[in-house]
């Protein structure tokens, strides 16, 4: 692939996104659903329709790996300086226990729902030779994510980072995708693709293993190069270089661990400690380029597998049926999660509606399973708009369901015992 196509295609892909975003957010949505549409406009669905041969010119698979990389790297980024925001506003044994059960009650219900409606989308939709329950199980993991990045991006855009409900529900998202990427590679197993049992076992052990490292040993190290090298707060180029080598280490790893790389950057800004004057000064240096340049790629690498072919026959149907499942699933088993961990009503619809958006980690599944042959185009595509309303929609219901909560970031929001 030349330089020339790869910036022809930058060029093409923030253009779109960055108009696609200045439309929505006239009409109250967060920037990123205006990526989210700009991926699927981009994709054969709209510019592949309307300009097939420009489209396969400027798209053509040979020059996507590199996009994929700069994706890559702009997760990883904007996901750090998340883990870095991270807060536990209620002590973190207390958030983590709440966490618990909003992340458990959110996987179960629309997992369990996702299995009831297999058993009709299954003989349309499961590719060739793809048995009931590989297909079955994979539905299920794919209705039970909640997209982690998507989700801070849009706490962000709002500025509720800090409010109580939305720690929660980053606390609990990440405890979701987690079990889910757990669950995801055992449906791989089942379907004979990836690494087996062998995979499964790696990605598990892998993980715990990570966790103890980067807190017992990564959380101290770093802790004294801070106070020796910054202690105002502000990272030097040497810092700023140990702190990347540390992420893109904690990234790798958890690439290698099939969890994908955003939660190794994730974790590796959870162990740093808690100095906003350390975080505002690298959420000037990284943001930017994280979210204004290399994020929008993601988005549209996702609408290039799209097909129009979803929507023939009984394709709306199922698509109401995947989005109906969806919608009741998460925001019903968020909501009683939160309830259930102490939180009053306002606050659990709101974190409901929060664990209802999935975005960026819906793509990154529905990828897993295209690749792995328990998917075709066909489902990918619905999933693809699933995603896209699913997240459009949180916007509009936070508003009816925080309240004032958007006003009072730093109220306690739970209830009295």
């Amino acid at each position: 692939m030349s330089t020339t196509v790869l910036l022809m295609q930058l060029i093409t892909i923030l253009v779109t996104a960055r108009a696609c975003g200045w439309l929505l957010r006239h009409v109250g949505q967060p920037g990123v659903v205006g990526e989210m549409a700009a991926g699927l406009l981009l994709g054969p669905v709209v510019a592949g329709a309307l300009w097939p041969e420009l489209h396969a010119q400027l798209f053509s698979k040979a020059s996507l790996p590199g996009l994929s990389a700069l994706s890559t790297l702009g997760l990883v980024l904007f996901m750090f300086v998340i883990g870095l925001e991270l807060r536990a506003q209620h002590g973190m044994k207390a958030q983590l226990k709440a966490a618990g059960w909003v992340g458990l009650i959110s996987t179960a219900v629309p997992m369990v729902l996702g299995l009831a409606i297999a058993p009709v989308l299954h003989p349309t939709l499961a590719p060739k030779g793809v048995a009931f329950w590989p297909f079955a199980l994979f539905l299920a993991v794919a209705l039970s994510i909640t997209a982690f990045p998507v989700m801070a991006r849009i706490l962000k855009d709002r500025g509720l980072s800090r409010t109580s409900f939305g720690q929660l529900s980053l606390s609990a998202a990440a405890v979701v995708d987690v079990f889910a990427w757990v669950l995801l590679a055992l449906v791989v197993a089942l379907a004979g693709a990836g690494e087996g049992y062998a995979g499964l076992l790696r990605t598990t052990g892998g993980a715990a293993a990570l966790c103890v490292f980067v807190f017992l040993v990564l959380k101290p190290g770093y802790a004294w190069l801070l106070r020796r090298y910054a202690p105002a707060g502000e990272a030097s180029t040497t810092v700023l270089a140990a702190l990347m080598i540390g992420l893109l280490g904690c990234a790798m790893l958890t690439e290698w661990l099939h969890l994908h790389a955003v939660f190794g950057a994730f974790l590796f800004g959870a162990c740093l400690p808690r100095d906003d004057r350390l975080l505002d000064s690298l959420a000037k240096r990284i943001e930017p380029l994280s979210i204004v340049v290399l994020m929008p790629l993601f988005f549209a690498l996702a609408g290039l597998g799209t097909t129009p072919g979803a929507f023939s026959g009984t394709g709306f149907g199922a698509m109401a049926l995947i989005l109906g499942v969806a919608v009741v699933g998460k925001i019903a088993g968020g909501a009683v999660g939160a309830r259930i961990a102490g939180y009053g009503w306002r606050d659990s619809l709101a974190t409901g509606t929060l664990m209802n958006a999935r975005g960026l980690m819906e793509l990154i599944v529905m990828k897993v399973g295209l690749d792995a042959g328990l998917i075709g185009p066909e489902l990918f595509t619905l999933l693809l708009l699933m995603a896209l309303v699913t997240t459009a929609m949180t916007g509009p219901l936070i508003n009816l369901c925080a309240g004032r909560a958007q006003l009072e970031p730093d109220r306690d929001a739970r209830v009295n015992a």
